[in-house]
Order: C-alpha cells, then structure tokens, then sequence
C-alpha cells in the first residue's frame, strides 16, 4: 500500500501532500491541527512534566533516606509531595497516554486522517499546557499546593492554609479539566464515526477500545472533581460553608465527591496501559490476542465498575457497616475483568512464537507489578485490613505498583515499540534491554520496602523520624532504588534520543505489526493514507491481500480522496461508509483561545473577577471569529 508504481498513482500522491501539508517551523507547530504534530507536542511536554516529578520524587527521598535527615523543610517536603502527586497524575501519566500515544495511534489505528474535531484537538493541548505552566508557577512563588495530591478538608481550608497554595490547585484542575474533557469527546467521536470502511466494532484494535473506555470514564468522572474545587474555592473565598460542620457542611462531602473521580481515575490511569500491552504482546507473540472479545469487553467493565468502588478509600471515615460491605463487594468484583485480560495476555504469549525484544519485555514487567499490586489491592477490600492500613506507606507501596509499575511501564514499552513508526529508526536493543531491567530493579526496591515499613506504621505523609523506629534501613534502600530507577529511566531516553539521529533506517513495519499504523511509511505522511484502506479482520495489517488491493485502489484512484481536505465518516456499529467529511487546517484561534483562557484563571487567582471576566469574554469572541473565519467541523 505504501509503493506507488504508477504516474497517476504518484500524481494523486503528490495531490495528497499538498493538500494537507502545514507550514514548517514554529508558526506549524504553534497553529497546527495535525495528530501526530499534537500527539508529538503532548509527548515532550508531558515529558518535562515528567522530569520534574521526578525531580520531585528524588528530594523526597534524599529527606528521608536517613532519621532526623534535614534536606528539605517540612512546608517544602509538603509542597514537593502535593506536586509530585499532581504531576505524576495529572501532567503526565494521563495526558502521555491519551494525550500523546492517543493522538498519534488512534487516527492511524482506524484508518483515518485526522481526529474527529482537529481545531478542539489543539485547543485540548494548548490548555493542558497553560495548566500545567499555571500550576508550575506555584512552586516558582513558593506557593504550591501543599495539602496532598488528595486535599482533603479542613486542611485545605482558608483557615489552616491562608496563601494561595490552595487555590492554585483547584483552579489548576478546573482548567486542565477543561482540556481533559475537550480531548475525551473529540476521541469518542473519533472513534464511533471515522473507522475505515469495514472495521465494525468487533474488528476494532484493543488499544482503541482502551481509549474509548478512558474517554468515557473522562466524561463522567470529571464532572464530581470540578464542582468538588468550585465548592472548595467558593468556601475559601466567597464564605461558603460545603464543608463547614458548624454550619451544616460536611467534610466528608470533599472526599465522596473526590473519591467519585478519584478511584475512576486509577482506571483511567492504567487502562492506556491495556491497550499499549495488547498492541505489543500479539506482534512479539506473533500471533492473535486470545479471548479478543473477552479482553475488549473486560477494558470496557474495568471502566464501568471502577465508578462503583470510590468508598473503598473511606473505610476509616465512620461509614454504616452495609455500606462498607457493598464497596468492599465491588471493590473485590473488579478484579474479575482485570484477571480476565492477564490470562489472555499471558496465554497469548505462550501459545504464540514470542519474541522478547525490549517491548515486550516491559509488557512483562508491567503484568508482574500489576499483579503484585492487584494482590495489594484485594487485601484493602478486607475492611479490617484496610482500616488498620490507612494512611501508611502500604497504600503507597500498592498505589505505586499500581500507578508506576503497572501504568508507567507500558507506556515506556510503547516508546521504544512505536518509535520506528514515529522516526523512521531502530532504537539500540541492547542499551533498550539494560534500561529495562536498571528500571524493573529500580521499581521493586523503592515500592516493595515500603510495603514492609507501613505494616511497621509508617504513615505516608511523614516529613521525619527517630532512628528507634526500625525504618532506618527500608528507607535507605527505597532511595538508593529511586536512583537505579531513575538512571534506568535517563538511559531510555538516552537511547531514544542517540536513535533518533543515529538509529538505522527502519522501513514502514520492522516488526510486522498486525495494525493499520504499520500499513503507511514510517513516519506517516501528513494524509496518513495514500487510500483510505478496507479491513476485513481485527489486524488487517496481517491481511496482506487486502493491503495489496489498496495498492491497487490507489493506481485506480478509489478511495483517494484526493480533491480535498477530507476524510471519510462512517456508520457506529458496522462502519460503513455514509459521508466524506471536509477537516479544517491549521489555525491560530486554538492558542488565542487558550491564552485567553488561562489568562482568565489568572485573574481568578489573584481575585480581578471583573478583569478575569474581560479574558472570559475575549476568549468567546476568539471562539466566534475561530468558527466564522473556517470551515465548520462536521
């Protein structure tokens, strides 16, 4: 499909670039609406993000390697632990799943051109940015967040936290909020109405699935999130009373409403990591993934039953005892679906020729920390247990198998796995391999001592400790841990970064993947698809008849879409065919709008409500020329 053998063929090639070519330099990157550019933007930013928490992570534990240690003062290690929180959260594992992998595979995966609505696809990136860049200048200002990733009431109050720390939080998650859910609805669309012709919902790719799975959880989860924040600065700042007892609140009020996002969100967490596994298990295992139905319809459940188990989180709050058994049922329920999809992948592997490159070698260790930490997970469905373990280093050691090792992991299997595809060159396998065991030692021995140390009563928000306590040792080696992990990290990207100028050429499918992303050249052209292709199976990439025939359709210019900026939409269930829909190109409104906006959260901050209403206003009318000066999305 990606040779050309004709003059007409080449004509309709060269059509193609033109067409949907952008401009070069920074003003592309600053007005582009392509996915792949954005995906590529979302990376690297979600890639800074990702440093600083580390950063953040390493101080922590440099502070308590020793007793009595004094690298950080207690409001500092309370603001980096907060940080690194929402960093980690909400500045990277997230928005470098859906963010970056989302929008640079889904498209291809699909066999589109382009993402549903291209211009909300921008503007979803641009406000991540200005959120982040936001929240960050908290810690510039000495004024960051500093009550927990979780901020819970009364502590975040005016009354125990009277700077802006707090506020910063809440309205830094509104806003990245607002990027969040523009991105979540552009992929459910995405996905239901631009599938190439042929792939029905069954024939969809795992990975895709997963991203449905997360957008939905997006769109229903965030609601309880944003209007817990508006409550809380409504109360820090207008005099409200949510979560006032004296005045007929309710601290717990915070919590549910947390929690209600806050537990879906670990499934919106390690769900991209799902999808990235079932991509890569069946091209090294060379074979198809088994149970394909089961395992997309386990990525789907894993989403809906993660929405019936927040108060598993709240067992020490003084809930009714039936309401404690009714989430600790749920709570052991959603371990079925999840067992569901590791028998698959491990059957897969054995029953396949498996080929363990480095990619697959971190699908291997994510499914031993999954595992681990889903065994952790059982155990706090066992109300007595979780009661006795609450707010010790246990829930961190769990929380981190669960959201480093079984999320993180994927995702840097994904780079090394998908980095041909996006540059065009073999990663080195060797250095690939060494990182990935300097990574999978350097995980196990910071997070499983901190299992042995919170059983010792540990609690997790502690800046010190005496030497008498027997956590001198498990803390010294969580640290030395945290920093074979992070030199496992620096060589990853290292390797990527030598094998992105040094790398040997790697053609359009170096390891014979069983997806559409491997049917076009490495990397995509700006149009994806010479022709859009047809699919017959769940890996039509394997489908070589079918990929010749788009050749053919190509020489015969069928299915070219060649006369514009276009890309076809398809039915919901079975795809087929129903409409060709015109995309808009770049433009500069996107970025206006979401300067406008942060802006806005500015004036928000520092209490200008008649100014912040000003940039409120500028931001609708940079919305109303951005839709009179282009074509509407359909």
């Amino acid at each position: 499909m990606t040779t050309t053998v004709t003059e007409p063929g080449l004509r309709r090639v060269e059509r193609l670039e033109r067409i949907w070519v952008e401009p070069r330099g920074l003003l592309g990157w600053l007005t582009t609406t392509d996915h792949k550019r954005i995906g590529l933007l979302y990376f690297f930013t979600t890639l800074a993000f990702f440093g600083a928490g580390g950063i953040e992570a390493l101080l922590m534990r440099t502070q308590l390697s020793q007793p009595e240690e004094k690298v950080l003062s207690p409001e500092t290690y309370n603001q980096l632990m907060t940080m690194h929180g929402v960093t980690m959260i909400f500045l990277f594992v997230i928005p470098m799943a859906i963010g970056a992998f989302g929008n640079y595979l889904v498209p291809l995966m699909i066999g589109a051109r382009d993402m549903a609505f291209p211009r909300l696809n921008a503007l979803s990136f641009w406000l991540f940015l200005a959120s982040g860049l936001f929240m960050y200048a908290s810690v510039f200002m000495h004024a960051a967040p500093n009550a927990g990733w979780f901020d819970y009431v009364p502590l975040a109050l005016k009354q125990y936290s009277p700077g802006r720390n707090i506020d910063f939080y809440a309205l830094g998650l509104i806003f990245n909020g607002i990027s969040s859910t523009a991105a979540a609805l552009n992929f459910i669309v995405t996905i239901f109405k631009l599938r190439a012709p042929g792939m029905s919902i069954n024939r969809m790719p795992l990975f895709c699935f997963a991203m449905l799975a997360v957008s939905l959880s997006l769109i229903f989860a965030l609601p309880s999130l944003t209007i817990d924040l508006v409550y809380l600065e409504l109360q820090r700042n207008l005099g409200f009373h949510f979560f006032d007892v004296t005045q007929g609140g309710d601290p717990l009020l915070w919590q549910h409403l947390f929690w209600l996002f806050g537990h879906p969100e670990v499934y919106i967490i390690i769900l991209p990591a799902f999808g990235i596994a079932t991509s890569i298990i069946p091209t090294f295992s060379k074979r198809k993934m088994i149970a394909f139905p089961l395992v997309a319809l386990a990525e789907l459940l894993v989403a809906f039953i993660g929405f019936g188990v927040w108060a598993h989180h709240m067992f020490a709050t003084g809930l009714p005892t039936i309401t404690l058994v009714f989430f600790a049922a749920a709570s052991m329920m959603v371990v079925i679906p999840s067992t569901i999809q590791v028998f698959a992948w491990t059957v897969t592997v054995a029953l396949g020729r498996p080929e363990f490159r480095a990619p697959l070698m971190f699908i291997g260790g994510f499914i031993v920390f999954f595992v681990l930490g889903g065994l952790s997970g059982i155990m706090f469905a066992a109300i007595p247990f979780d009661q006795a373990t609450t707010d010790t280093y246990f829930v961190v050691a769990h929380f981190h198998f669960i959201i480093f090792g079984a999320a993180v992991f994927p995702i840097l299997g994904g780079m090394f796995y998908w980095f041909p595809k996006v540059t065009g060159r073999l990663y080195h396998e060797g250095a690939a391999k060494l990182s990935f065991w300097l990574t999978f030692v350097g995980t196990a021995l910071t997070f499983f001592p901190m299992h042995i140390v919170g059983l010792l009563g540990m609690t997790r928000r502690v800046y010190t400790y005496p030497s008498s306590l027997g956590w001198d040792a498990y803390n010294l080696s969580e640290t030395i841990g945290a920093f074979i992990l992070t030199a496992g990290l620096l060589l990853i990207f290292a390797n990527l970064a030598y094998s992105r100028f040094r790398g040997a050429p790697a053609g359009p499918d170096p390891f014979f993947g069983g997806t559409l992303e491997w049917a076009t050249t490495s990397p995509p052209p700006s149009f994806n698809f010479p022709v859009i292709p047809t699919v017959r199976s769940a890996y039509p990439n394997w489908d070589v008849e079918d990929r010749r025939a788009d050749a053919a359709r190509l020489e015969r210019g069928e299915l070219v879409l060649d006369e514009g900026h276009e890309t076809p939409a398809s039915t919901v269930v079975d795809a087929v065919p129903d409409e060709i829909v015109e995309m808009p190109g770049e433009s500069p409104w996107p970025l206006a709008v979401a300067v406008c906006t942060g802006l806005l959260f500015v004036m928000l901050l520092t209490r200008h409500y008649a100014v912040a209403g000003v940039f409120a206003g500028l931001a609708l009318l940079a919305v109303a020329v951005w839709n009179a000066k282009e074509p509407q999305e359909q």
